[in-house]
């Protein structure tokens, strides 16, 4: 069924994003809109699944992780002080610093972290970068199954492939895989498996013995600590604070969610904005969630306006999300 965002300028339509989603529960796919068989990469919005690596390595115990350190490896932060601080010390229990990582600068996606670093006449470093944590992870990882860490980015690193096979198995397929933005692999699965491993990240007794503490304790970590895993009125943040479940956005208008409660049990979803947008993405996610009887009260994201350059409201973005129920 048709699944779209729709961006109004006045009455009319003016542009249309393409929507499709997967949700999996208990006895498999219970819905879907656009197509749940699509192909996608799920940037960012795997790393609850990369962050596993922490524990079935061992690295959490060698190195005395805390929550706090492994909803940091599952983010896709704002770069905050609060996020820089524990991406430092994350490094500093391994050893390591700043330059081992190989994700890259950017400017903090916060704009008061990015107005402070400009006024104090400072450069951003690996630390604020998003992905900062995820790589701090990855180095654990890699350390703790007795790797080098150099080339711990690459496809055929241990650590690369352990994050290969822990999606596979949760998925039930095996994942394509290209470079994403911060130059570690980045995995593509159908939407509708994909959205089966979100289904365990809610309902860990359910998945192969081996993955069930490691994901419920990346879940608790993610749930416990959602100021870590994006930001102050990031969307993340706002639905984890609001709602029983996990979020976490991905780049280019990927989404997934782990439902712990709704009116149909536990759920795994997983969505894809087909151009990219990712405005039109929070605007997709938080209706989904109404559709599917949970209310994150009011947001950002419903109907938010269009204004022109003199601040006019000229129009409106707004789901319609036709499900299609198996």
């Amino acid at each position: 069924m048709n699944a779209f965002v729709h961006v109004y300028r006045g009455e009319l339509v003016e542009n249309r994003h393409r929507v499709s989603l997967a949700i999996v529960g208990q006895e498999g796919l219970l819905a879907y809109g656009g197509n749940p068989a699509l192909l996608a990469y799920m940037r960012s919005s795997a790393k609850p699944f990369q962050a596993l690596a922490l524990f079935l390595t061992g690295a959490v115990e060698r190195f005395g992780l805390t929550e706090e350190e492994v909803a940091l490896a599952t983010a896709s932060h704002d770069g905050t002080p609060q996020h820089v601080a524990v991406a430092a010390r994350f490094l500093e229990k391994l050893g390591l610093g700043p330059e081992h990582l190989a994700c890259g600068v950017h400017p903090p996606f916060s704009r008061e972290a990015r107005r402070a670093l400009e006024e104090a006449g400072l450069s951003p470093t690996p630390l604020h970068h998003n992905c900062s944590g995820k790589h701090a992870g990855m180095l654990a990882a890699a350390l703790a199954m007795g790797a080098p860490v150099e080339g711990y980015e690459r496809p055929d690193h241990p650590v690369q492939r352990l994050n290969q096979k822990t999606l596979l198995e949760l998925s039930g397929t095996q994942p394509a895989h290209a470079t994403d933005g911060c130059s570690v692999p980045t995995f593509a699965l159908p939407l509708a498996r994909a959205a089966r491993a979100f289904h365990l990240l809610a309902r860990p007794e359910a998945a192969p013995e081996v993955y069930r503490e490691p994901l419920l304790r990346v879940q608790k970590a993610m749930r416990r600590h959602p100021e870590l895993v994006a930001g102050p009125g990031s969307i993340d943040t706002l639905l984890m604070e609001r709602l029983p479940l996990v979020a976490k956005r991905g780049a280019d208008g990927y989404y997934g969610l782990a439902l712990l409660e709704s009116p149909h049990g536990p759920l795994g979803v997983a969505l894809k904005v087909e151009d990219g947008s990712s405005q039109a993405r929070e605007v997709a996610v938080v209706a989904l969630l109404r559709l599917l009887g949970l209310d994150p009260g009011p947001t950002p994201w419903d109907r938010p306006e269009v204004r022109n350059h003199r601040g006019l409201r000229v129009g409106h973005l707004e789901a319609q999300l036709d499900l299609t129920w198996v």
